[in-house]
């Protein structure tokens, strides 16, 4: 069994005028660009509440970094509420969205994930030791590097939100 540890976990919240497509799109590519992630949805569910929708989308993203390394990224979108809108921007009325809308994201750091070090007690002890004794920098310096991703994407995605808003 390969071993899993959370090394990141945290969300962001955002109510006001936002197009949803677009929020998707970016969010998408920024993690597909600038963490180089395999990206695939394992859910998307949307139920009609009277005038509005309710949106849950699951994206899990999964890097190799090294034969002993990988990286698994578990991104939840939660939208309430969502209503099309139009608004006035620069003069042009202009159709999008508005609703509240929560992303969570979880930063996994997965070791021998091709479970080589497994199958007998001693295995298990010859990684205990290879993590302790012989790569606990490489281990600490992969968990800082994928919680940082984590982290400029949910400031990214952040900043795109308050940005929209403000149009």
């Amino acid at each position: 069994m390969p071993e899993k540890e959370t090394v990141f976990s945290s969300k962001i919240a955002y109510g006001g005028v936002f197009s949803f497509k677009e929020l998707y799109k970016f969010c998408y590519e920024w993690l597909k660009e600038e963490t180089g992630l395999d990206i695939s949805e394992n859910k998307y569910e949307e139920k009609i509440v009277g005038e509005s929708k309710n949106i849950v989308v699951e994206w899990k993203g999964e890097k190799k970094v090294t034969d002993y390394f990988k990286f698994e990224v578990e991104v939840k979108f939660t939208i309430d509420g969502l209503t099309n809108v139009e608004i006035n921007q620069g003069g042009a009325k202009v159709n999008t969205n508005k609703g509240k809308a929560t992303i969570t994201v979880k930063g996994n750091l997965v070791r021998d994930y091709d479970g080589k070090f497994e199958g007998t007690a001693f295995k298990k002890y010859l990684r205990e030791s290879y993590e302790k004794w012989v790569i606990p920098a490489r281990v600490e310096e992969y968990s800082d590097k994928l919680s940082k991703s984590c982290d400029e994407f949910l400031s990214q995605a952040k900043a795109y939100l308050d940005l929209e808003g403000k149009k």
